[in-house]
């Protein structure tokens, strides 16, 4: 999800355990049922979160103009309020047929059993990127389709990179130190490369640097979060903060990091899509030409973050060959293409990021490039409180200089101690 959507659910075993009453747990071993041929007919109730609540019904009427018996009716759900009606619903068995998913929720509700599997007759995992596809996987099985993807690179001021004589993007993690060090000394920025300080969703800037540095997170059933390679990718992030290239203060409160981007203070910062526009849009005439983003820079890999939304449809859907059907529908090149051009959500599509309305951007040639090499989390029913965990280490390491082995160790033993729910 975008990061001003990131929600801090409170209480996700608890809840999902409820919902999880009267019905058999599933999560990665339902059998995909197929489709039947034909144009979609009757109703189909679809849930829908923020813009994409508010612009879906429209949108939709492309779908029943190809399929004429067809009906879309769609209830837009605040991001707030979400997890909790989604949830309450499935205690009910009063669901939608469709309804949006965060990539983050998949291993939650998978494990409820409510979700149906993805029918393999009807959509082709193949035309997704293999990160954004691999969010609707529990255990072996697909309980949804990506719907749109979003990335993280590095956003940095060109101008300011020229001063300090970067005249390339940093390659490699040596590379980006050393930009960071120059952005700092030789263009005047108090922060040359600014990192999340911990706070909920740092997870989301720290773990590309595991991922790249061959960490894997999990292992089965089993965390493996002091591993080597992770105690060096923390001690990496953590330097920038050791050195003052980094500040401590949290910079996504009230605008603080557009703004600090904007006057020079901060020269770079890793983030996603959205704040290309934020970005032009704050700055006003021409700023957008000081903006220059980056892919992340490699030690093993060069793995960024990968979220966004997937659509599942419920296993008590009353309409769920519709239902399939729509999601099929809102998956065709073309029509992801429509959705960007509409709301500007990037498409889970490959194919789609060859038309001219993506393949034309600079920004989004970038984005589209690192998606070939993004990872999220493992989905599981956990994951709410892990990456929680996770947030409040990196703090410690950021902050207070906590010792890397020492850190992560705690990080382990308190994800253990909440484990993966499988």
């Amino acid at each position: 999800m975008r990061r001003s959507r990131r929600l801090a659910v409170l209480g996700a075993a608890i809840i999902l355990t409820l919902a999880a009453c009267g019905r058999d747990e599933g999560g990665g071993n339902d059998e995909a049922k197929s489709v039947s041929d034909g144009k979609a007919t009757g109703e189909v109730t679809v849930w829908a979160m923020g813009t994409e609540g508010e612009k879906l019904a429209e949108f939709a009427k492309g779908f029943t103009a190809e399929n004429p018996d067809a009906k879309v009716n769609v209830t837009a759900v605040p991001w707030d309020a979400a997890h909790q009606k989604i949830t309450g619903a499935i205690a009910a068995k009063q669901t939608p047929d469709v309804s949006m998913i965060g990539t983050t929720w998949m291993g939650e509700f998978a494990k409820t059993g409510a979700l149906d599997a993805t029918p393999t007759d009807l959509i082709d995992k193949g035309a997704f990127f293999a990160g954004a596809w691999d969010t609707t996987v529990v255990g072996d099985t697909s309980y949804a389709v990506p719907w749109y993807v979003e990335t993280r690179l590095i956003f940095y001021r060109k101008d300011l990179a020229q001063q300090a004589g970067v005249t390339v993007p940093p390659q490699s993690w040596d590379d980006l130190k050393a930009m960071a060090k120059g952005l700092k000394e030789k263009a005047g920025a108090t922060s040359g490369l600014y990192l999340q300080p911990g706070g909920t969703g740092s997870w989301q800037s720290f773990l590309p640097f595991a991922w790249s540095n061959g960490a894997e997170i999990v292992n089965g059933d089993k965390f493996e979060l002091d591993t080597p390679e992770v105690t060096e990718a923390l001690a990496f992030y953590q330097s920038f903060f050791k050195e003052g290239l980094s500040v401590t203060t949290d910079l996504g409160v009230q605008g603080q990091l557009e703004q600090s981007f904007i006057n020079g203070s901060m020269a770079a910062f890793i983030s996603g899509p959205w704040h290309v526009g934020l970005l032009a849009d704050q700055g006003g005439p021409g700023f957008s030409e000081k903006i220059g983003v980056a892919p992340m820079p490699k030690k093993k890999s060069a793995t960024s973050f990968i979220g966004g939304s997937n659509l599942a449809v419920f296993k008590d859907a009353k309409n769920r060959d519709a239902a399939w059907k729509f999601v099929q529908w809102l998956s065709k090149p073309d029509v992801q293409v429509k959705w960007f051009q509409t709301v500007k959500d990037l498409p889970a599509v490959q194919q789609s990021w060859q038309d001219p309305a993506l393949s034309g951007d600079q920004f989004l040639v970038t984005f589209g490039k690192q998606l070939e090499d993004a990872k999220s989390p493992p989905p599981m029913a956990t994951w709410e409180q892990v990456a929680s965990v996770i947030d409040s280490e990196v703090e410690k390491a950021a902050k207070s200089g906590s010792d890397p082995g020492a850190t992560v160790k705690s990080m382990q033993e308190r994800a253990s101690g909440i484990g993966t729910g499988a």
